[in-house]
C-alpha cells in the first residue's frame, strides 16, 4: 500500500495544527499546567484531546508544512491555546492574591511555600487559597469546561481563519481587572477586622506605654488573623463562583462565542 506525499502532508497537517492551540491551553492552564505534573501525563493529555478534536475539524489548507504561512498559522494556533489557559491562570491567581494580601495584614507573610504551579515562593495562606481553589476547580469540572471552551473555538476562530481584533486582547485586560478586584474583595473584611486589631493595640500603648506592645503584639496579630481567616472562610466559595462566572464570560468573548 503506497501514500502520496500529498496525503501524508495533509494528515500530519491535520493533527499538528490541533496539537499546537491544545498544547498552547495545556502548558499555562490551571491545574494541569503545573510544574509539578509530569511531561509525559501532559503529552498523552494533548494527544488525546487531539486525536478526539481531529475527526470534526475540516481538513486544513493549505497543507504545505515548510512554508511561511504555515509557521505563522502554528504561532496564531499557540496563541489561542495559550490566551484560553491564561485565563483560567488569572482565574486561580486571584485567590492567591487574596491569600498575599491577607498575609502581608496578618504577619504570616514570612511563612512562604513554593508555589507548584509558579515555581515562586508565596506566603502559607496563599497557598492555602491556591490549594482549596485547586481542588475546586477540579470538583467543579473546571478542567472540562475549559477543554470544551477550546474544542468550542474551533468553530469560532477555525484554522486558517481570521486573525484576532484588538478588542480580543483587550479582553484579557479587563478580566486582569476583575482579578485585582476580587482579590481585594476576598481579602476586604479580613484587612478590616485586622485594622480594628491593630487600632485596639494603638489605644492600649497609649493608655499603658510600660507595655512592651512589640512582644504582645505580634503573636496576638497572628492568632487574631488565624482566627478570623477561619470565620470568614464560608465567604470563599461565594467569590469563586462569582469569579468562574466571569472567567468563563471573559474566555466565551475571547473566542467569540
Amino acid at each position: 500500500m503506497e501514500y502520496p506525499l500529498g496525503i501524508l502532508m495533509q494528515g500530519i497537517a491535520d493533527f499538528l495544527l490541533p496539537l499546537c492551540r491544545v498544547t498552547g491551553m495545556l502548558m499555562i492552564m490551571a491545574g494541569l499546567g503545573a510544574r509539578n505534573i509530569p511531561m509525559r501525563i501532559k503529552t498523552g493529555l494533548v494527544v488525546m484531546i487531539t486525536l478526539a478534536a481531529m475527526p470534526m475539524l475540516p481538513p486544513v489548507t493549505p497543507p504545505d508544512l515548510l512554508s511561511a504561512a504555515m509557521f505563522v498559522e502554528v504561532f496564531f494556533q499557540i496563541m489561542i491555546g495559550f490566551a484560553l489557559g491564561f485565563i483560567s491562570q488569572m482565574f486561580i491567581t486571584t485567590f492567591v492574591l487574596a491569600g498575599q494580601l491577607l498575609a502581608t495584614q496578618t504577619g504570616l507573610a514570612f511563612a512562604s511555600l513554593a508555589d507548584p504551579s509558579s515555581g515562586v515562593s508565596v506566603p502559607a495562606i496563599g497557598q492555602f487559597y491556591l490549594i482549596l481553589a485547586t481542588l475546586l476547580f477540579f470538583i467543579f469540572n473546571g478542567h472540562l469546561i475549559m477543554i470544551q471552551m477550546l474544542i468550542f473555538s474551533f468553530e469560532t476562530l477555525p484554522i486558517n481563519g481570521q486573525w484576532w481584533e484588538i478588542s480580543s486582547y483587550w479582553t484579557i485586560v479587563e478580566f486582569g481587572g476583575w482579578m485585582f478586584a476580587t482579590a481585594l474583595a476576598i481579602a476586604l473584611a479580613p484587612i478590616v477586622a485586622m485594622l480594628v486589631v491593630n487600632l485596639s493595640f494603638g489605644i492600649m500603648t497609649r493608655a499603658a506605654p510600660q507595655l512592651n506592645i512589640f512582644s504582645i503584639g505580634f503573636p496576638i496579630t497572628m492568632l487574631s488573623g488565624l482566627l478570623i481567616l477561619w470565620l470568614t472562610l464560608d465567604t470563599f466559595l461565594f467569590h469563586y463562583d462569582k469569579q468562574w462566572q466571569h472567567a468563563i464570560d471573559y474566555s466565551c468573548r475571547l473566542i467569540g462565542c
